[in-house]
């Protein structure tokens, strides 16, 4: 194919024409400060309003309940800071999970250096974390469970309705990084019992630069960023209107589109994991095999180094990804991968597809076939696989 094919939308996506023609306006016409007084800043101040219900009905929330950030990472960064400052009186003890994105992990360190306890909890070999233990991890001075909607590598879906009931039954709160999940499967904060939950627009067609915290009415949230009156005193800095404007159509058009990307995109899943588990030995699919996101799929082939593979298929026109984009250079293997138990050398040779509803099957077929090609010659290059197959003659 002549043309580029992006199978790496868990990075990000395209903005969608929409989007883009619901923030020009904001970029020149409607221009000013949306916190300025005159009658001229009322156009942004409406749209900012609007954005909110938008992002708001998407998973079940009040407009009142939702804080524009720059991302899932300010958001995550906020959500968990903001509760162990404003919950220190009763405990300083956080749970989390140790495949979250690395905005968590690194969030419940720095706590971590500031006096606070972490408990980081095991998952199965598909990514799930373990009802049980995550009960018996809970203490009397547990403030705040973070676990994440769904992975941002290996795409399974965490039992999040059941970990919320859980943390209210328990009279602890719940914040749920859902970057990877909002816009792409339904979620409902009260029917989950989620008391804060992170989304970032770029993830489902929206402007990179925005994103959202929700924040249940009865939750305390402090501030971490100040110098403003923004967000209710609680988020200073100039609003970015156009992104805020970008992110509350595109979390509108997810809403309304929802159901019929979900069946495109888990038809193409399906069909590229068939034909790369039943074409290409030594294949992994890593994850839960129904219970992920509809367009993801992540594999592990042995013998092999994903870097590589990585390359040739970046010649071809192929976009692809081994992992999360934050950690993209990284020499080590996947936290995720080693946390479902797999060893480094399996690790070290993983590939993220993942498509969106604008990708066909033909597009799919051309990745697999030279994917074959691929793995074929970076083999017969390698050692390891050469005694392998000595030794199983």
């Amino acid at each position: 194919m002549d043309k580029i094919i992006y199978m790496d939308n868990a990075a990000t996506t395209k903005v969608s024409n929409e989007v883009l023609e619901e923030m020009f306006p904001f970029f020149q016409e409607y221009y000013c400060n949306p916190s300025a007084f005159y009658h001229f800043a009322s156009e942004g101040k409406k749209a900012i309003d609007k954005a909110r219900e938008q992002a708001a009905a998407l998973i079940g929330a009040g407009s009142d309940e939702i804080y524009f950030t720059s991302g899932g990472t300010e958001s995550d960064n906020w959500a968990l800071k903001a509760v162990a400052k404003a919950y220190e009186k009763k405990g300083h003890h956080v749970i989390t999970s140790k495949i979250e994105h690395h905005a968590i992990l690194h969030t419940c360190h720095y706590l971590e250096e500031n006096g606070y306890e972490v408990t980081y909890l095991d998952v199965d070999e598909y990514g799930m974390i373990r009802m049980e233990e995550l009960e018996k991890a809970i203490r009397p001075d547990t403030i705040l469970i973070s676990v994440m909607a769904a992975n941002n590598e290996i795409g399974t879906i965490e039992p999040i309705a059941r970990i919320g009931k859980l943390a209210h039954e328990k009279g602890v709160l719940f914040h749920t990084d859902a970057v990877q999940a909002y816009g792409h499967i339904p979620m409902d904060v009260e029917a989950m019992n989620i008391d804060l939950l992170s989304a970032s627009g770029h993830k489902f067609h929206g402007p990179k630069g925005v994103g959202i915290l929700y924040v249940r009415k009865s939750v305390k949230l402090l501030p971490v960023i100040h110098g403003g009156a923004q967000e209710k005193n609680r988020r200073a800095g100039t609003y970015n209107v156009p992104g805020i404007v970008g992110f509350g159509r595109a979390a509108e058009l997810a809403g309304q589109r929802i159901k019929k990307r979900m069946t495109k995109e888990t038809e193409l899943r399906d069909y590229l994991i068939k034909r790369v588990i039943d074409e290409i030995p030594y294949a992994r699919l890593n994850g839960h095999r129904t219970d992920r996101l509809p367009g993801n799929a992540h594999f592990c082939f042995r013998f092999i180094e994903g870097e590589s593979m990585l390359i040739l298929l970046d010649q071809l026109g192929v976009c692809a990804s081994s992992g999360s984009a934050c950690a993209s250079g990284a020499l080590d293997p996947s936290h995720v991968l080693l946390a479902i138990g797999l060893p480094h050398e399996l690790a070290h040779g993983s590939l993220r597809l993942t498509v969106s509803e604008d990708n066909s099957f033909e597009e799919i077929n051309f990745v697999v076939n030279e994917l074959k090609k691929i793995i074929e010659r970076l083999r017969s290059m390698s050692p390891l696989y050469e005694d392998f197959l000595h030794q199983n003659q």
